[in-house]
């Protein structure tokens, strides 16, 4: 068995290599002069194992080729972060299901498939071999222990993240809630958990992905109006597009967490050992 990845999924894929106590293959990637991708890959095993989030279109069109490059007999997909699997349905007349198009084509050429944390279940039911999701969020409240705070609480963005805040908040026995928007008249919002206080707590928002930050950052300085001792966010996938990371810092956040799904800077939880177990249970 040896690992293999795309090019956006190297740290991750070599922690994994390290967790299954075995090898990264060496992939060669370049490009014609009409910038049409090419790779090359080293030397395969009977069983390969490759990894490559969909952080964007050049991403996607890697692993299709990366995919069909692997001759193995058994090749297992992890696919930490897929792109494109928020649009699961048909929405407006004329749409595709992106997710269902993306899910039919990486299905060719591998006997399973892994996802982390994908924005819904449902997706999985798309592609055209088995397929199961895992969660890091028990990874994620285990990283939060490490930061020794007092009292922390873990909140979700809005109500269908509690299930995740749940899973993160029992990591430590913590209390965990989620935000309610109050609208207060047709320009002006408040935003403040729904149940808890967060006055002098450490509060910790989580959810599956950060994307613009925007909501967070929102929250974080309303957060901060109510009494909140510090305010850290949190996620699976960091995708962080239009600066969020600077907007998030410039809201107050004490700090950004992530996992290397997407791989950032932030990036300081590993989901290597979460997928080396789901593999071994295969």
């Amino acid at each position: 068995m040896k690992v293999i990845c795309t090019e956006k999924s190297q740290i991750l894929a070599t922690s994994l290599a390290k967790a299954l106590k075995t090898t990264v293959v060496d992939v060669k990637y370049s490009r014609f002069p009409d910038g049409e991708q090419y790779l090359i890959t080293g030397e395969l095993d009977d069983e390969t194992i490759i990894v490559g989030s969909v952080v964007d279109n050049d991403s996607l069109v890697q692993l299709i080729l990366l995919i069909d490059a692997c001759d193995s007999s058994n090749n297992q997909l992890v696919l930490p972060y897929m792109g494109y699997a928020r649009q699961d349905k048909r929405f407006r007349k004329g749409e595709p299901i992106s997710a269902r198009a993306v899910a039919h084509v990486l299905s060719r050429g591998v006997s399973e498939i892994i996802t982390v944390n994908i924005h819904e279940k449902e997706v999985l039911n798309y592609f055209d071999v088995p397929a199961i999701n895992i969660s890091l969020a028990h990874d994620v409240g285990s990283f939060i222990t490490t930061l020794n705070l007092s009292n922390p609480l873990i909140l979700a963005p809005d109500d269908g993240a509690l299930t995740f805040a749940e899973h993160v908040a029992s990591a430590g026995g913590w209390d965990f809630d989620y935000l309610e928007k109050t609208r207060l008249s047709g320009v002006e919002v408040k935003m403040a958990p729904k149940q808890l206080c967060a006055e002098a707590r450490s509060v910790v928002i989580v959810d599956d992905i950060i994307s613009t930050g925007g909501t967070i950052a929102t929250a974080s300085s309303m957060l901060y109006q109510q009494g909140a001792k510090d305010v850290f966010a949190a996620c699976v996938h960091g995708v962080l597009t239009g600066g969020a990371y600077i907007h998030l810092m410039a809201a107050g956040i004490r700090g950004v967490i992530c996992t290397d799904t997407i791989e950032r800077g932030c990036s300081v939880i590993s989901a290597a050992a979460s997928i080396a177990a789901a593999l071994k249970r295969c």
